[in-house]
């Protein structure tokens, strides 16, 4: 399969209003997280005069660096997610003529919903994690890209809500309690703690 990175914007949006089940709203979370990472990216750069503060602009830099492997990570991400629920469908489409069938098809499909549990649970981690460099970027950052910082948070958001509509509701057709039980507490952590760090991002954007 293509990775998304190596298709047109145009491409990418023709395969998510196609009639196949993927790509779907994982792929799409991760891409947008990309997107906010990429506008951050460009934010970090744009420092504030030619006399900012040298701490300032170590903490641009800092940013930079580390967001350019979270924006990598989504991408891969994206790509991760599509192959996950492709395997979740090639399961399902397992014969269950006999008991051992059956048996085999289920095991295949739980073990292939698991996985598709933790792709974007892994987006939902990625999103978080660039978001704590917002509230970097938001207070360091060039003034007059304000209004990108604010789109860049407003994806991350959205693709961190994207990423644990999905984990939630492949939760609900998993039969292993200790891995739902788990998996529920870390995508609860790990939403609140991005939007708690959303919040706190805004705040500094305002201020």
């Amino acid at each position: 399969m293509v990775k998304f990175s190596d298709m047109t914007l145009a491409a990418v949006l023709e395969a998510l209003s196609g009639p196949e089940p993927t790509p779907g709203g994982g792929t799409a979370a991760a891409i947008a997280g990309a997107m906010g990472t990429s506008l951050l990216i460009m934010v970090a750069g744009l420092a504030r005069s030619k006399t900012n503060a040298d701490e300032e602009k170590a903490v641009l830099a800092a940013a930079r660096r580390a967001l350019e492997p979270v924006r990598a990570e989504l991408m891969r991400l994206a790509d991760a997610d599509a192959a996950a629920f492709d395997q979740v469908m090639t399961a399902y489409r397992k014969p269950k003529g006999t008991d051992q069938e059956k048996a085999e098809r289920s095991a295949a499909i739980q073990a292939a919903l698991q996985h598709a549990t933790v792709i974007p649970l892994e987006t939902l981690g990625a999103c978080a994690t660039a978001l704590r460099r917002a509230g970097e970027v938001a207070g360091a950052g060039n003034r007059s890209a304000a209004s990108d910082a604010g789109v860049a948070i407003g994806l991350l958001e959205a693709a961190a809500a994207g990423a644990e509509a999905n984990v939630r509701g492949n939760l609900d057709s998993i039969k292993d309690e200790g891995f739902k039980t788990r998996t529920g507490t870390a995508v609860g952590q790990l939403s609140a703690g991005a939007a708690a760090i959303a919040g706190e991002a805004r705040r500094r954007l305002a201020g």
